[in-house]
C-alpha cells in the first residue's frame, strides 16, 4: 500500500527542494507539511495542490497500483 506522506517527501528531496519551500507554496506551517508526511492516506484536493506545485503526478502512483 502507498504511504502518500512518504512519496511527497521522497519527491520533495530529489527535486532539491525543501520542506519550508513546499510549505510556503501551500500556504501552510511547515509543521502541518509534517503531518502530511506522515500521513497514509491524504485530501485530493491537497494532492492535487502538491501535485501541481511539484509538477509531479502523485494520483498515478494510485494508477500503477491497481494495474
Amino acid at each position: 500500500m502507498i504511504h502518500i506522506g512518504q512519496e511527497i517527501r521522497k519527491q520533495v528531496e530529489e527535486q532539491g527542494k525543501t520542506s519550508v519551500w513546499l510549505a510556503q507554496e501551500l500556504g501552510c506551517h511547515r509543521t502541518n507539511l509534517y503531518k502530511i508526511y506522515d500521513k497514509r492516506t491524504i485530501d485530493t484536493g491537497v494532492l492535487l495542490r502538491i501535485s501541481r506545485i511539484l509538477n509531479y503526478d502523485f494520483f498515478n502512483l494510485y494508477t500503477e497500483e491497481i494495474g
